[in-house]
C-alpha cells in the first residue's frame, strides 16, 4: 500500500495538475508556442516565482505535457487491446488503428504536440519520463508486427534490411524486446506506423476533408489493406 501524502504534498500535486490543465487549454486554443508560465501564474493568482518552483522553465512544463500525452495514449490503446483475444491479431490491428485515429481527431492539440511541427525554442531532454513514455508508445507498433509475423505464412519482406539501417537506439530497443525477429520486421513496424499515421495526419491538419466525404470509411479501407499486406485475413 502506498504512503498517504501529507496536506502540503497533496496541495503541491493538485497545483501541478492545475498548472498542466491550464497549459493544456492554452495548447488547445493557440498551440504549444502559446504556453506561458507567466500567463498561467496570472490566471491562478500566483507569483511568477511561485510557479517556477513547480516548473523551472516553459520547456519543463511542455515536457511534462508530452509525457502525459504519450502515457494517456498508450494506456488507452492497451485498454482497447485488452478487450480482444490475443490471437485475433487482425482485429487487434484494426482496433489499434481506429483508436489511434479517434484519439488524434478528438484531441488534435495532443496529436500536434507530439507529432506536429517542433515547438519554437523547445528542446526535448534526453531520457526522463517523457522519453520513457514515448518509447512505451512506440513499442505498441512493434508488438503488433511481432504478433502478425508469427502468424503470417509469408512475412511481408519486399526488401532486405540489416540492423545498420536503423538508428542504434531504436534497433537496440527493438532487438531487446523481440530478439526472434529480423531487421526486416523493424522496417515493417515503421511502415505500419507510417500507414496508420498518414491519413490521420492529413485529416487532423485539414487536408483530407475537402477530398473525402467519409474519412472514417477511407481510413478503415487503409487498415484493411494494411492487414492484408501483413499476410493476415482481415476481420469481417
Amino acid at each position: 500500500m502506498g504512503a498517504t501524502l501529507g496536506r502540503r504534498d497533496r496541495l503541491r500535486v493538485e497545483t501541478a495538475r492545475e498548472i498542466k490543465a491550464i497549459a493544456s487549454k492554452q495548447l488547445a486554443a493557440e498551440g504549444a508556442a502559446a504556453i506561458s508560465l507567466r500567463a498561467i501564474a496570472r490566471e491562478m493568482g500566483m507569483t511568477a516565482g511561485a510557479i517556477y518552483s513547480y516548473y523551472e522553465t516553459r520547456d519543463a512544463l511542455i515536457t511534462a505535457l508530452v509525457s502525459d500525452v504519450y502515457t494517456a495514449f498508450t494506456d488507452g490503446q492497451q485498454a482497447a487491446l485488452a478487450a480482444l483475444p490475443a490471437g485475433d491479431v487482425a482485429q487487434r490491428i484494426m482496433t489499434f488503428g481506429e483508436t489511434y485515429r479517434h484519439w488524434a481527431v478528438s484531441r488534435p492539440e495532443e496529436f500536434q504536440l507530439v507529432y506536429g511541427a517542433p515547438v519554437p525554442g523547445y528542446r526535448s531532454p534526453e531520457g526522463g519520463a517523457a522519453a520513457a513514455a514515448e518509447h512505451r508508445a512506440c513499442e505498441l507498433f512493434g508488438d503488433l508486427v511481432a504478433a502478425a509475423w508469427s502468424l503470417a505464412e509469408h512475412p511481408p519482406v519486399l526488401q532486405e534490411f540489416t540492423w545498420a539501417d536503423f538508428g542504434p537506439e531504436f534497433a537496440g530497443a527493438f532487438r531487446e524486446r523481440h530478439p526472434e525477429l529480423p531487421a526486416a520486421a523493424a522496417a515493417v513496424a515503421l511502415r505500419v506506423w507510417g500507414r496508420m499515421h498518414g491519413l490521420v495526419s492529413l485529416e487532423v491538419y485539414g487536408h483530407l476533408t475537402p477530398q473525402s466525404a467519409d474519412p472514417t470509411r477511407l481510413y478503415r479501407a487503409e487498415l484493411l489493406d494494411l492487414i492484408v499486406s501483413l499476410g493476415l485475413t482481415p476481420p469481417r
